[in-house]
């Protein structure tokens, strides 16, 4: 199959398993595969329900549903992709942007299953952008053992963290409070992500949408910039 079909093919899905399980499907789905990586931008996504608690003031609740039903999907959207790209899914990422009605699916694959579309390990303001993703992991919690970054195509960069957990962290993993881990930590970073006034700057490019996610067992975070590169 080509690699258009299986975007095309993967980005049905996605609509069609949304809509099933959430009762309402996105508008846009777009699709991105790239070396060892899959990443899922979802546009325009939010229920009828999910509206009536943000106007409570119910946020955290709203993605408190959603990771939830992320539980039992995952599986299934691991076993689809591989059926569709034959890329097997090692690690899931995803996280919401609810006031804008987006969300973002990121999958890291082995190795054996990569694609042979390339992805650009050296990007404009690279450095810089390490930089700033150093200097608000240290805020949030330390710097990163380990930071790689690179631009999967003209609108997605993600920069992967490996070792940013402190001990306190583990200690609530240990006691079973993931989920209000995640919540803290995604509000946290995201604030911090979203007031920065120098990323558009190093990169030349408007800023759109900023995810970020964790794998609490490996100790690894990703986060995604999806930009306007004709702002």
């Amino acid at each position: 199959m080509e690699k258009k079909d299986k975007t095309a093919e993967l980005s049905n899905y996605i609509s069609k398993l949304l809509r099933e399980n959430f009762g309402k499907g996105p508008q846009f789905v777009h699709v991105s595969i790239g070396f060892t990586f899959i990443t899922i931008y979802i546009r325009n996504f939010i229920t009828p329900q999910e509206r009536v608690l943000l106007n409570q003031k119910s946020e955290d609740r709203v993605i408190e549903i959603r990771d939830l039903m992320m539980i039992n999907l995952i599986p299934e959207i691991k076993a689809n992709i591989y059926r569709i790209t034959g890329m097997e899914v090692n690690e899931f990422y995803y996280d919401w942007s609810i006031h804008n009605k987006s969300a973002m699916f990121t999958c890291i694959c082995s190795e054996d299953s990569k694609s042979e579309v390339p992805i650009d390990s050296d990007f404009n303001g690279k450095g810089k952008m390490e930089k700033e993703i150093i200097d608000i992991s240290r805020f949030a919690q330390r710097d990163p053992d380990e930071l790689e970054s690179y631009q999967l195509n003209d609108r997605t960069i993600i920069f992967i963290r490996n070792g940013i957990l402190v001990t306190i962290e583990k200690e609530l993993i240990r006691d079973g409070l993931q989920e209000n881990l995640r919540i803290a930590k995604r509000r946290l970073e995201k604030r911090l992500l979203h007031n920065n006034t120098h990323f558009e700057e190093y990169l030349g490019m408007r800023v759109i949408d900023i995810f970020v996610d964790w794998d609490f067992e490996l100790d690894k975070s990703v986060m995604l910039f999806i930009t306007n590169p004709t702002r």
